[in-house]
């Protein structure tokens, strides 16, 4: 199995090629659409900024190269938002691979923005999450976040509940980092290599 991830300017690509090393796996990573295209699954990562990022993959051509992807995705934190279909971030237009849009955390009960640190993962659904207990600790770092919607698969409490992973068709998103996540998140990318398509 080839598995491709996305290369653009954000950051974090480094610890997902050590998070798969750790579970046997490897990865190219290319801004090559034929050889994303041809990837048997493609991971869609990213630390970064809404409207310069969406900006960048414009100018490759990326944005429709990532949008009609056949074959099984995972979006990754900022990933994951950029493939909703707006940011409040920059006020961003993004890929819009899933309805929900993205938010900036309201400051409310006294929570602190960023989400920095462990939290729980609730509510989870598909075979993402084959053998992860209900209320496992995942790893978070972010002042956005997903709205609730039809393609929620599961959910996080900080301050409000929002959309910690997310599920269309071939598309599949975490708000939080599995590889940064311990055995919890190796197991959920191993599902993804394994269990997904």
């Amino acid at each position: 199995m080839r598995l491709a991830i996305v290369k653009y300017n954000a950051g974090n690509i480094q610890s997902v090629l050590y998070a798969l090393e750790r579970i046997g796996a490897t990865a190219d990573v290319t801004d090559n659409p034929e050889l994303l295209k041809s990837a048997d699954k493609v991971i869609f990562p990213g630390v970064g900024e809404a409207s310069s990022s969406m900006k960048y993959l414009k100018e490759r051509n990326l944005d429709k190269v990532i949008a009609d992807f056949k074959q099984p995705v995972l979006g990754i934190c900022f990933g994951m938002q950029l493939m909703c279909t707006h940011s409040e971030e920059g006020n961003t237009e993004c890929l819009g691979i899933f309805e929900e849009k993205v938010k900036k955390f309201p400051v409310v009960n006294g929570i602190k923005v960023p989400q920095i640190g462990w939290n729980q993962i609730d509510n989870l659904q598909t075979s993402l999450f084959d053998g992860i207990d209900e209320n496992a600790f995942c790893y978070f770092v972010h002042s956005y976040y997903a709205a609730i919607g039809e393609h929620t698969i599961g959910t996080t409490e900080y301050g409000i509940q929002y959309s910690s992973a997310l599920h269309k068709n071939n598309f599949w998103g975490v708000q939080y980092h599995p590889e940064k996540s311990a055995t919890v998140g190796e197991k959920i990318l191993k599902n993804f290599i394994e269990k997904i398509g």
